[in-house]
């Protein structure tokens, strides 16, 4: 029975064989992902909130890969920037991410489902900037007051 946790890549007549865990694929897809533009971020769970708080990282964040019937599926969930042509970048999504996966496993990708969590404005990272300001302002500005 094939374990759904890997795949296998190669095999030859000895027996030997070459397996990869669907978390690496996830990381490779998660890094490419990223690599889009317009992909703001990708969508994390309460786990990957706990382990960046003690600062390790995910690369797979937002990548989740099945196997069925030796068919690879992957699940992408991602922010998008605000004012980008949403069809246009799932597309680019979805067309590096079978390139990635090609080149680095030769494996296919049957499926990618993008599904867009979110669009992040310029607003919002401005609005996190202005908050920090008002936390620590400037000693000159202090200085201008008296």
């Amino acid at each position: 029975m094939a374990d759904n946790s890997t795949i296998l890549l190669s095999s030859n007549d000895k027996g030997d064989e070459t397996r990869v865990d669907l978390g690496v694929l996830e990381v490779i897809l998660g890094i490419a992902a990223r690599k889009v533009d317009g992909v703001s971020e990708m969508r994390g769970t309460l786990k990957t909130g706990i382990d960046t708080l003690f600062g390790r990282s995910n690369q797979g964040k937002g990548v989740s890969l099945s196997v069925e019937d030796d068919k690879l599926t992957a699940d992408v969930y991602t922010y998008l920037d605000y004012g980008v042509n949403v069809p246009k970048v799932c597309v680019q999504l979805q067309k590096n991410l079978t390139l990635q996966l090609k080149q680095m496993t030769d494996l296919d990708l049957t499926q990618i489902n993008v599904h867009v969590v979110g669009l992040v404005s310029e607003a919002d990272e401005t609005e996190v900037k202005a908050d920090t300001e008002a936390l620590f302002p400037d000693d000159k500005e202090d200085e201008a007051k008296d």
